[in-house]
């Protein structure tokens, strides 16, 4: 089962918010929705960047790694497509 890594922007505020799933769709909708207490006022978010990972492990290490580099160089090259 794939699993991916996304970014999200909020629309509100301009902050992003990284995380991993299973279905992008069905998480930027349950964000949208105001379920996640962490973004539910920072409605509405955008995807802006997600990626593919072979499994869920590898989806969290991922997610851990592009948190650890949030708002650096690498993570403004990560959201452009650089």
């Amino acid at each position: 089962m794939a699993y991916y890594v996304y970014v999200l922007k909020s629309l509100k505020d301009g902050n992003y918010y990284i995380g991993s799933t299973s279905d992008v769709t069905a998480r930027l909708n349950y964000h949208n929705a105001a379920r996640q207490r962490s973004t539910k006022n920072r409605i509405p978010l955008i995807l802006i960047y997600s990626e593919s990972c072979s499994d869920k492990k590898s989806a969290l290490l991922r997610e851990k790694q592009i948190k650890a580099y949030k708002c650096g160089n690498a993570f403004i090259k990560l959201i452009n497509g650089v």
